[in-house]
């Protein structure tokens, strides 16, 4: 059985954010933008990934490098609401990860993307340690 994306879509990594992570296939929704990021934080090593799908004037002068280090242990992701409309799109979410005292800790954030050139780009989020 193939493995499962770590996104928790339920498809398999390949069919998921492997094609985009793996394979250069381009994100047609925000969702999946979001999810194939997620999974490039989670899995780590993807950091030229999370560079190429970042709005440049909000990366903030980040490496790749740094981008590829496994910060902490993601270990699941909720989507809580999606809109899209025309070339601007946000994700809200929940994603779940084990904090430095072994605890589980969950980072909440509505992501904010826009579509420059045919490709969706991350611009930015509201972050907050707490849901809702």
């Amino acid at each position: 059985m193939a493995e499962s994306c770590v996104c928790g879509s339920n498809k398999s990594y390949r069919r998921c954010c492997g094609r985009f992570l793996d394979n250069g296939e381009r994100a047609k929704t925000p969702e999946q933008l979001m999810r194939s990021r997620y999974s490039a934080y989670a899995l780590g090593k993807h950091g030229d990934y999370l560079l190429q799908t970042w709005f440049p004037a909000t990366a903030g002068g980040l490496s790749a490098a740094q981008l590829s280090e496994v910060s902490c242990q993601w270990l699941r992701l909720e989507i809580l609401a999606k809109a899209q409309q025309g070339d601007k799109g946000w994700v809200e979410f929940n994603a779940w990860y084990r904090g430095t005292d072994g605890s589980e800790q969950v980072l909440h954030e509505k992501s904010v993307f826009q579509r420059h050139a045919g490709r969706w780009l991350y611009v930015g989020g509201e972050v907050s340690d707490k849901p809702g």
